[in-house]
C-alpha cells in the first residue's frame, strides 16, 4: 500500500504540468482526497501505524510509537563527533565579519564569523542566526565552534536550535564546540530537558583564572583564542555577590606570525647548507648543521623578518560597571598602545549607551591606530530589513491586503526622521588624533585579515539596503494587475457593512451565517497575529510558531513561543510598540516541548521581568508541558522570568470541574491507566505539588476574569508524549439593548494528527487555527510524523462546524506558499507570518485565499533548504 500512495503523489504531480495554476497553487484531483480514507481503511496492516482501543477513534490514524515517544530508530546511538579537520596554516584567507547586528530589531546580541580556509568560529549566537545566515548563503555545517560572550537569552538564545539542526543534517549528525563563561553549566542543564546529549558533548565552561593571564581556549597552528573574563562591580548597597548571567568575556584572537622569506642562495653559498630536508627544517624554525663548514645555522640566518600576526579584540560590556573593569584588567595591558602586541581590530559588542559613555572612550583610546567597529545596538539599520526575502513577502501583501497585513513595524516612517540624527550621536564621534576611525558595524561587514594587501576594511558583501518603496516598484513591474485586486479586496471591507450584499457574497457558502458572538463585535474586541507559520526551525521566509491574541487595553496571551517570537513582535509592532506588547502578556501557554514551540521563551519571560522591574504587577502564567518546568527553572538561575507554571494536565475540562467542585484531584481521569485517550502520556518524575497548582489555577481563573475571558482550556492531542491544544472562550457581552451575547471561541491544534479530542474541542468554534504541515499527496509522511495535511486539517474544521479554519505550521517544502486546492476552501484562509486577524473581519477571511494566486502565481514548490528539509525530516 505505501507503495501505491507514492505512485499517486507522483501520478497527480505529472498530471498537472499542464494546469495553467502554478504548482503551489494547483487544485488536486478529487481522487486525491481519498488517500485519507484509502490509507486508514488499510492500516490495520501497518506496524507502527495503529489507532488505539476504542470505538470512537477507530476512524483516526497516526504513528502510535511516535505519541508514545519511542519511533527511535534502531541504529546505533550517534556520539556526533565533530569532524578533525587538516588545517591550513598560511591562512590565504582570514577574516571576521559581522552577521547580524542584533537583527534589525535589535532582539538579540550581535554575532561575528571568524573565518580561516579550513574552520569557523561563530561569536554568539542570539535568535535569528539561522534565519540570517539562511538568508546569506552562510553554512552553519561549517562552524567548528561557538563562543558566547555572555550566557543570556540575548546571546544564546539561537544556540538551541543551532545544536538541534546540526545534530540532524546528514546521516551522523554534527556537533560544535560551545564555549561561555561557568555560567554555560546553567543554560546546559535547561537545555538537556529538549536536546539529546549527544549534541552538547562539547560544551566548556570556563571560570574565573586564579592568574591575571588570559585563559586559553583554542590555541593551533591557525589561531590562539583566549578569554579575559569580567566581573561587573557593585555599589556597596549592592548584592557584592557577583549573580549568575553577569559574567561577560573579552575574547582575545591571535593569528600566528607570517614567517620571512627563506633566501635560497644566503643558504647554498653563505652558509653551506645544501638543498634538502634541512631547508624544510629552517623553514619551520629548526637549527641545522651546515654541510659544507662546521657551523650551526640558525633559522635567523637565512629568513627574512617575521611579520606580526594580526590580532582581533571582541569585547562585551553590557554595563558601564563591567567597562569600568576594563580599566583593571592587567592582562590587557600588552595589547594596548606601547605594549608588546598590536590590536588590528576591536569589534565592541557593548551597546551605544556604554560605548558613548566617557569612561569607555577612555579605554578605547589606548589601542593607538586600531580600528573600532561598534557592533552594539544601534538605530543605524533599523528602518531597512536584513531579513530581506520575508520582509518583501510581507510589504506584497501589505499591499495586496493591507486589512490582514498591515504595515511591518520597521518601515514606519518616522523612523526615517532618526536617520538624520545618527551623524551626530556620541557614538560617532569618539575619533581623535589618539584614535584610528570608530566606524558603525553592518550586517556582513568583513574586517579583512589576511592577505596582509588586503587587510582592512571590507564592504564588498554588505546587503543594498531594501526600502519599502522599492518592493512596491517591484511588485507592480511584476503583476501589474495587482493593483485592481487590492481594489477588489478593499470592496469587501467598504460592503462588510451592507447586509444584503453581504448575504449574495456568502450565497454559495455552506456555512453562511454569521455566528451570534460576531454580532456588533468591536474592532478592539480581541486580534490574533500569527508571528510564526513554520515548521522544524526557522527558515528564509517563515519563522516557526507563535500566535500572538491581542485583547488590546484589557491584556494579552501569546500560544507557543518559537525562537525569534519576540523578534516578530517587533517588526509587526516595531520597537516599543513590542515592549508594550510583552508587557500586557498575562499567561503564555506551550503545546508541547518541540523546540520549534518553545525556544524563545526565555527570551520574552526575561525582557517582560526587566521591563516591569520596578512596577507593581503579577507574574506571567506559563502553562505548558511539564517538561517545559525543568527546563524554566533551570534556566531561571541565570535570569530572572518573574512567572508561575501551570502543568497543561491541570487546565483540561476535568480539572477545571475538579477545581469548581473543589475536589482534590486537579488532573481527574483522563490520564488514568486504561483510558482510550489516544496520546500516550508518560508520566513525568518532576514532582507535584497539589496545593501550588490548586493556587495557580486560581491565579489563572482571575486573570481570564479581569481580560474577559472565561475558559482556557488544554486538550491532549496526538502529536508526540505530552501534546496539546487549547480552546480560548471569551465571556458574555452585552448589546445596546441589555441582551446577552455569547463571548467567541478559538481553537489552536498545536502539532497533531486528526483525533476525536481536536473535533469535540472545536465544536461550534469561531475560529479554528489548525495545523497543516503536509500537501494532500504527502499523507505518509503526515502519519510518519504525526502531523495533518491541509485536507484532513479543513476536515476536523468542518466535522466540527467551526465558523472560520486559519491553516498554519507549514513544511518547509513550501517556501512561500502551501499547496491548496481551493474547492474545499470555502471557509479556510493560510496564514502568513505577521497575519493579524481582527475578529470583526472573520466574515471576509476566506475571500481573500484566491488572491494569493495571483500574488504567488510565478512560485513553484521546491525545497528552500536542504540542511532544513533535512532537519524537518529528523523532527
Amino acid at each position: 500500500m505505501p507503495y501505491l500512495h507514492k505512485n499517486l503523489r507522483l501520478l497527480l504531480l505529472l498530471s498537472s504540468k499542464s494546469s495553467p495554476f502554478p504548482l503551489s497553487l494547483r487544485p488536486f484531483s478529487p481522487r486525491s482526497f481519498s488517500l485519507s480514507t484509502l490509507f486508514s481503511s488499510s492500516s490495520s496492516s501497518m506496524e507502527n501505524n495503529e489507532s488505539t482501543n476504542g470505538t470512537k477513534s477507530s476512524s483516526f490514524v497516526f504513528n502510535k510509537r511516535r505519541a508514545e515517544g519511542i519511533d527511535k530508530t534502531d541504529k546505533k546511538k550517534r556520539n556526533l563527533e565533530r569532524k578533525t579537520q587538516k588545517l591550513n596554516p598560511s591562512n590565504t584567507i582570514a577574516y571576521a565579519q559581522i552577521l547580524g547586528t542584533g537583527m534589525d530589531t535589535q532582539d538579540t546580541s550581535s554575532s561575528v564569523l571568524l573565518f580561516f580556509d579550513k574552520q569557523r568560529f561563530i561569536f554568539n549566537a542570539g535568535e535569528g542566526l539561522q534565519r540570517f545566515c539562511t538568508e546569506h548563503k552562510i553554512k552553519l555545517s561549517k562552524i567548528d565552534h561557538v563562543f558566547l560572550s555572555r550566557v543570556c537569552s540575548e546571546t544564546a538564545g539561537g544556540l538551541p536550535g543551532l545544536l538541534l539542526t546540526l545534530a540532524g543534517i546528514g546521516e551522523e549528525g554534527l556537533s560544535v564546540n560551545v564555549w561561555g563563561p561557568s555560567d554555560l553549566n546553567y543554560l546546559v542543564d535547561a537545555m538537556k530537558s529538549f536536546i539529546p546529549r549527544a549534541a552538547m558533548v562539547h560544551t566548556r565552561s570556563f571560570g574565573p583564572s586564579s592568574t591575571p593571564d588570559p585563559i586559553v581556549l583554542v590555541n593551533d597552528e591557525v589561531v590562539k583564542i583566549s578569554a579575559i573574563i569580567l566581573k561587573p562591580s557593585h555599589s556597596e548597597e549592592e548584592d557584592s555577590v557577583n549573580k549568575s548571567g553577569e559574567l561577560s568575556v573579552v575574547y582575545v584572537c591571535e593569528l600566528p606570525e607570517i614567517l620571512g622569506k627563506f633566501d635560497l642562495e644566503k643558504a647554498k653559498k653563505i652558509f653551506g647548507v645544501k638543498p634538502g630536508p634541512k631547508y624544510s627544517k629552517l623553514q619551520s624554525g629548526e637549527s641545522v648543521k651546515s654541510d659544507e663548514r662546521d657551523i650551526t645555522v640558525y633559522p635567523s640566518d637565512v629568513m627574512g623578518p617575521s611579520l606580526p600576526g594580526p590580532i582581533v579584540l571582541l569585547v562585551d560590556c553590557p554595563t558601564e560597571s563591567h567597562a569600568a573593569e576594563l580599566f583593571s584588567v592587567k592582562s590587557l595591558e600588552s595589547y594596548q598602545t606601547d605594549g608588546a602586541k598590536f590590536v588590528n581590530c576591536i569589534i565592541h559588542l557593548s551597546p551605544s549607551s556604554v560605548t558613548s559613555s566617557p569612561t569607555y572612550q577612555s579605554w578605547m583610546k589606548k589601542f593607538h591606530s586600531t580600528q573600532h567597529i561598534l557592533a552594539g545596538h544601534q538605530r543605524k539599520n533599523m528602518a531597512f530589513p536584513i531579513l530581506k526575502a520575508s520582509s518583501r513577502i510581507t510589504a506584497r501583501l501589505n499591499y495586496l491586503c493591507p486589512q490582514f497585513f498591515p504595515a511591518p513595524g520597521f518601515w514606519p516612517s518616522q523612523l526615517l526622521a532618526h536617520m538624520s540624527m545618527i551623524d551626530s550621536t556620541p557614538w560617532n564621534k569618539c575619533s581623535s588624533s589618539n584614535l584610528a576611525e570608530s566606524i558603525s558595524a553592518e550586517n556582513l561587514l568583513k574586517f579583512n585579515l589576511r592577505p596582509v594587501a588586503i587587510r582592512g576594511i571590507d564592504r564588498s558583501c554588505i546587503p543594498a539596503q531594501l526600502t519599502s518603496s522599492e518592493v512596491l516598484d517591484e511588485l507592480l513591474s511584476e503583476i501589474p494587475e495587482i493593483t485592481d485586486k487590492s481594489e477588489e479586496i478593499m470592496q469587501f471591507w467598504n460592503k462588510q457593512h451592507d447586509k444584503t450584499i453581504i448575504e449574495k457574497l456568502w450565497l454559495t457558502e455552506s456555512n453562511t451565517v454569521l455566528p451570534s458572538c460576531l454580532e456588533n463585535i468591536r474592532r478592539d474586541d480581541m486580534e490574533i497575529v500569527i508571528l510564526g507559520t513554520g515548521s522544524s526551525q526557522p527558515s528564509k521566509y517563515r519563522n516557526v510558531s507563535a500566535i500572538y491574541i491581542d485583547l488590546f487595553s484589557r491584556g494579552s496571551l501569546l500560544l507557543d513561543c518559537g525562537e525569534g517570537t519576540l523578534g516578530q513582535l517587533k517588526r509587526r509592532y516595531g520597537l516599543n510598540g513590542a515592549d508594550e506588547a510583552v508587557r500586557k502578556l498575562r499567561c503564555i501557554w506551550i503545546s508541547h516541548i518541540h523546540a520549534d514551540h518553545h525556544t524563545g521563551l526565555a527570551r520574552i519571560l526575561a525582557l517582560r521581568s526587566k521591563l516591569l522591574k520596578g512596577v507593581t504587577h503579577e507574574p506571567v502564567i506559563v502553562v505548558g508541558p511539564r517538561p517545559l518546568k525543568r527546563f524554566l527553572d533551570a534556566y531561571q538561575r541565570l535570569e530572572d522570568l518573574d512567572m508561575e507554571f501551570l502543568d497543561c494536565r491541570s487546565t483540561t475540562a476535568t480539572s477545571w470541574a475538579s477545581l469548581e467542585s473543589g475536589g482534590g484531584d486537579a488532573e481527574g481521569s483522563l490520564f488514568s491507566e486504561g483510558s482510550p485517550m489516544q496520546s500516550v502520556f508518560k508520566r513525568s518524575d518532576i514532582p507535584t505539588d497539589n496545593s501550588s497548582v490548586l493556587l495557580c489555577l486560581k491565579n489563572l481563573k482571575k486573570v481570564l476574569s479581569e481580560i474577559g475571558l472565561d475558559d482556557l482550556i488544554s486538550f491532549p492531542v496526538v502529536h508526540c508524549p505530552q501534546a496539546y491544544g487549547v480552546v480560548i472562550k471569551a465571556a458574555e457581552r452585552v448589546n445596546s439593548v441589555g441582551e446577552g451575547i455569547p463571548g467567541w471561541k478559538m481553537v489552536y491544534s498545536g502539532d497533531t494528527r486528526p483525533c476525536p479530542e481536536i473535533v469535540e474541542a472545536s465544536r461550534d468554534a469561531t475560529v479554528l487555527i489548525h495545523e497543516a504541515t503536509f500537501e494532500d499527496a504527502l499523507i505518509e509522511e503526515a502519519l510518519a510524523k504525526n502531523h495533518s495535511t491541509t485536507k484532513e486539517a479543513i476536515d476536523v474544521g468542518s466535522s466540527a462546524n467551526a465558523y472560520r479554519i486559519v491553516l498554519t505550521h507549514f513544511s518547509q517544502r513550501y517556501p512561500k506558499i502551501p499547496v491548496i486546492d481551493e474547492s474545499h476552501m470555502h471557509n479556510t484562509c493560510i496564514a502568513f507570518d505577521l497575519m493579524s486577524i481582527n475578529m470583526a473581519d472573520l466574515q471576509v477571511l476566506p475571500k481573500v485565499l484566491p488572491y494569493f494566486k495571483t500574488l504567488f502565481r510565478d512560485e513553484m514548490v521546491e525545497d528552500e533548504d536542504a540542511d532544513g528539509v533535512a532537519m524537518e525530516e529528523a523532527l
